[in-house]
């Protein structure tokens, strides 16, 4: 029974495909249709973020999609180019080569590659506790820089001019040094989609629900609209020659299906190459597995953490195979399967079928589309990253999370979003040390009538001269070892009366070596004054640790079950408690 459960653990099919009957079908093939009318243009406009042609964009959305739904722990993400990779692909690779370039799109294939390997080689590791390592306030800063960086990099398309830059300075300096040459076709072309575009995403829908048209139609129709625009300024850009009036155009796009081939092996690109898909493929598992988490609870299902990995790290290698670039659960994508009805990852299955068709037969329609459209499209997409509240709700709450958040969005913003993502990180590491480093210690006595102990500060609670009680909320390791001994030391100084400190062990769930010296150390001192160490209330893994050593038997108190036992045989019976 177990090697059943492991197995369909390791090949979920094996759990979804029992019992799938033809109304399941009917879901997920609606919903397949859906997001592949909604995958077409976000492909495309993807790898025009990542600087690749646009065909690349497609390879990418077809056997990465189908890999996943054979993997992947979860029912209704879809995966396949998303906006924050693709910024980051294109960084990384552009410092490399020549966006264009032969060398430049081969290097692409081999981020994928590495990142495939990468999360394959973490998820049969059982690195799936990697997503916890960065914090949402900080996620939500680096996608929201990284928001802004993607949107102005499209202004050059919407103005038909030559310019760039990987952060917010150069990309301004470069847009308003270029911003003579716009090209007004261009820049009308944009604006007409990027209005179009925005008004569809709130006000459509409803429009075609009041003439008349399904709910279900009009939702369809209304996420069509990046597919309409695409059409539309198709039709116009032939009509007009828009390629003579000096409008860039996407141009030819091959037809048929992606070869099969594996990068070549060129150690120094690798090497190049290694840390960007380090960092690309944690941010691309951390906004998966987000995603992910977010849809199976409104379902009351969950996903594998571990098994994800495997799964992203398949879609990653099944897209360098296949020549296209790296990937990873997108939001949006994933919402939209999610809302159109999906129930099992056969409608990712039936999306690459419907991709895989769309590049067999209508990529010679793509010649006369305008950048700019594409362009439009990826402007507002990425306006749903753009999070302007996060700084304030972080401010109000917690100054440590809104340095970090605040941290993350400078240096993304300033200089680039490998080092914003390494800042990030950082960051949340550096601000985890400082606070678990001066962990709360509270002097507490026992609330009136009852066996309950607060903090002194805050209740009005009963306390004895001869006794020190202090609750320590958090575990103890190296980083706060000192400064429990000084806390300890700094309370029983000038202190004649008092004769026992009895440490309330509830916060405490780990002590560490360094922690375990320092308790030692604070024994012997507190012995040497004339005083005994108590401990209350400690945890029965923590206990289990403490018994494998000395410091129990070397301890000149003793361990007590509950902090009330111990305040009840420790106190004097000849003199009057306190209340504070």
């Amino acid at each position: 029974m177990r090697t059943q459960r492991d197995l369909a653990r390791l090949f979920p099919p094996l759990q979804w495909a029992r019992g799938y009957d033809g109304p399941t079908l009917a879901s997920d093939s609606l919903a397949a249709l859906i997001v592949t009318i909604m995958l077409i243009p976000q492909s495309l406009a993807y790898a025009l973020l990542a600087g690749l042609p646009a065909e690349m964009g497609l390879y990418a959305s077809i056997l990465p999609l189908a890999a996943y739904a054979l993997l992947g722990s979860s029912r209704t993400l879809s995966v396949g180019p998303v906006a924050v990779v693709s910024l980051m692909t294109a960084t990384a690779v552009g410092r490399l080569f020549e966006t264009g370039s032969a060398e430049y799109a081969g290097a692409a294939v081999v981020m994928a590659l590495l990142s495939g390997l990468m999360l394959l080689g973490m998820g049969l590791l059982r690195f799936g506790a990697l997503s916890n390592f960065l914090s949402h306030p900080v996620v939500s800063g680096f996608i929201t820089a990284s928001g802004v960086i993607i949107g102005l990099s499209q202004v050059r398309h919407i103005l038909g001019v030559d310019a760039g830059g990987d952060t917010l300075p150069s990309l301004c300096v470069s847009l308003w040094r270029a911003l003579p040459d716009t090209n007004g076709v261009t820049l009308l072309t944009g604006a007409l989609a990027i209005g179009f575009l925005a008004w569809a995403r709130g006000g459509l829908q409803p429009l075609l629900r009041r003439a008349g048209t399904g709910e279900t139609a009009a939702g369809i129709l209304a996420r069509a609209a990046p597919v309409a625009v695409i059409a539309a300024t198709i039709c116009a850009s032939q009509a007009a020659d828009f390629q003579a009036l000096g409008v860039d155009l996407v141009g030819a796009v091959p037809r048929g299906l992606p070869g099969l081939a594996m990068p070549p092996w060129d150690a120094r690109l690798w090497s190049e190459l290694a840390l960007s898909a380090l960092l690309i493929s944690v941010i691309g598992y951390v906004e998966s597995v987000s995603v992910g988490r977010t849809l199976a609870a409104k379902r009351r299902q969950r996903i594998d953490p571990d098994q994800e990995l495997v799964a992203l790290g398949a879609a990653n290698a099944a897209s360098a195979i296949s020549g296209g670039f790296p990937v990873t659960g997108g939001f949006s994508r994933s919402v939209v399967n999610f809302d159109a009805g999906a129930r099992t990852p056969a409608a990712s299955l039936l999306a690459a079928a419907g991709i895989a068709l769309t590049t067999l037969l209508f990529t010679p329609l793509l010649y006369f589309l305008p950048k700019a459209a594409l362009a439009a499209t990826i402007i507002v997409a990425v306006s749903t990253l753009i999070d302007l509240h996060m700084p304030l709700r972080a401010w109000r709450y917690s100054r440590a999370d809104f340095i970090a958040v605040a941290t993350t969005i400078g240096v993304t913003l300033l200089l680039g979003v490998e080092l914003g993502v390494v800042a990030g990180i950082a960051s949340s590491l550096a601000l985890h040390l400082y606070k678990t480093s001066r962990p709360h210690i509270a002097v507490v006595g026992a609330v009136p009538g009852t066996e309950h102990y607060r903090n002194v500060r805050r209740h009005n609670v009963i306390t004895y001269p001869n006794l020190l009680s202090l609750r320590v909320d958090e575990s103890l390791y190296f980083a706060n070892a000192g400064y429990l001994q000084d806390e300890i030391y700094r309370q029983v100084a000038d202190n004649d009366a008092l004769e026992h400190v009895v440490l309330q062990c509830t916060g405490i769930n780990e002590i560490d070596m360094s922690a375990l010296e320092a308790l030692e150390a604070v024994n012997e001192r507190l012995r040497e004054l004339g005083l005994q160490l108590h401990l209350s209330e400690v945890k029965g893994p923590v206990m289990d640790r403490l018994r494998d050593t000395a410091f129990l038997r070397k301890l000149s108190g003793r361990v007590f079950l509950t902090h009330h036992r111990a305040v009840n045989s420790l106190k004097p019976d000849d003199i009057e408690p306190y209340i504070i």
